[in-house]
């Protein structure tokens, strides 16, 4: 639940005193209703604010500035710093330093403060007055310039670049279809279609028709955002993965020209892998599979083998191809008491194979359960290994 603006300007104030009111609640489900009315007593009309903004600062440690302003809804919605600044990182070398960066869904400033933190001049504007002042109160101090405007209405002349986050939810639900996100993706475009543009989007939306790059990124493991740059922003690439982990940052792009068509296929090696789910959504699992010398086991699955595991990833110790019907005898034959499960290709279900299987050994293993040509397959394998 976000705020109004007069509850934002307490919050601003009222900070040391915030942090002492709310260091020894829990601020969880089961305690918020009493914690509020604990709050309520010493702020007053302010306490649910209080307890919205110290249950958001919790649930955004370690991504978010813990001095900063937000709801638990901005919270949830930011994007990552890591690929802010991945991303500020681009927009630097595409346009150089004291570039002007117009944020126009700027919310509460996260983009904002990687932006200038790269050297890149930032005004960021938003229909939301709070989100506005929250970002107001974020930015003190840096080079930022926040107002208030429709993003469907060019309200700044003079930027170098136009980025936007339109939101991809409504009524708790998924929005799929770029024409329904908020504000809608071709309207977005139509609006700034002169000018350099980088747009966050879902990952799972289609972007075949988009002409310039679409950059796919993950953090630690996890997909978070597809980002859509004009052209005149992408160096020559169409597709990019960007995998974040552990601080270190590494990319696979389509401009890997000598991927080869046909023969990529093969029996397994020493190894099996999962690329990243980045990898796997931005359409360069050939590439990177070409990159890192693997190779696939059918050309249509978006698992690799090889006899090695990449620095930094892991993989899965090869054993041997059984028929799925076979699994169950199988695993017992080596000596299976725990499994991790992973299936692409195939309608299987983790858990309820898992149930079937009857695990009554020490061992602990991992299956991967895949399509190769018309065979559905359980390539039994070591438990996960890391390089």
């Amino acid at each position: 639940m976000s705020f109004s603006a007069d509850e934002v300007r307490f919050l601003a104030q009222a900070e040391q005193e915030i942090v002492e009111a709310t260091v020894n609640l829990d601020l969880n489900k089961k305690t918020m209703i009493s914690d509020v009315a604990r709050l309520r007593k010493h702020f007053g009309d302010c306490g649910r604010a209080v307890a919205e903004l110290a249950a958001a600062r919790r649930s955004a440690e370690g991504k978010l500035p813990q001095q900063w302003l937000m709801c638990q809804e901005s919270a949830q919605q930011t994007t990552p710093p890591a690929i802010s600044a991945e991303r500020a990182r681009r927009l630097h070398t595409a346009l150089g330093s004291n570039a002007v960066v117009h944020d126009v869904t700027c919310s509460i400033g996260t983009e904002g403060h990687e932006i200038i933190g790269a050297g890149l001049r930032y005004l960021g504007s938003d229909l939301d007055h709070s989100r506005l002042l929250m970002a107001a109160h974020n930015l003190k101090g840096q080079k930022a310039l926040v107002f208030r405007a429709d993003a469907l209405t060019p309200a700044s002349t003079g930027a170098n670049v136009i980025i936007a986050d339109p939101a991809r939810r409504s009524g708790g639900k998924r929005i799929t279809n770029p024409a329904q996100l908020l504000p809608p993706l071709p309207s977005l475009l139509d609006a700034w279609s002169n000018q350099p543009i980088a747009v966050k989007c879902a990952p799972g939306l289609d972007f075949s028709e988009w002409s310039g790059l679409v950059s796919v990124a993950s953090v630690e493991g996890g997909v978070k955002e597809a980002c859509l740059y004009s052209a005149d922003l992408s160096d020559g690439e169409t597709r990019e993965a960007v995998i974040i982990k552990d601080g270190h940052v590494d990319r696979v792009t389509d401009l890997l020209d000598d991927a080869p068509e046909q023969n990529l296929a093969a029996a397994p090696g020493e190894f099996i892998i999962d690329p990243d789910g980045a990898i796997v959504r931005a359409g360069l699992v050939r590439h990177y599979a070409v990159r890192e010398q693997l190779w696939m086991l059918d050309e249509r699955i978006a698992y690799l083998t090889g006899n090695r595991i990449p620095a930094g990833t892991s993989g899965f110790p090869f054993l041997e191809e059984v028929p799925l019907k076979k699994l169950k005898s199988a695993m017992a034959a080596h000596g299976a008491g725990s499994v991790e499960i992973l299936v692409r290709g195939v309608d299987v279900d983790p858990d309820q194979l898992r149930k079937k299987l009857q695990l009554k050994g020490t061992k602990a293993m991992s299956v991967v359960i895949t399509r190769i040509g018309s065979r559905g397959v359980a390539l039994v394998c070591g438990p996960r290994q890391w390089a």
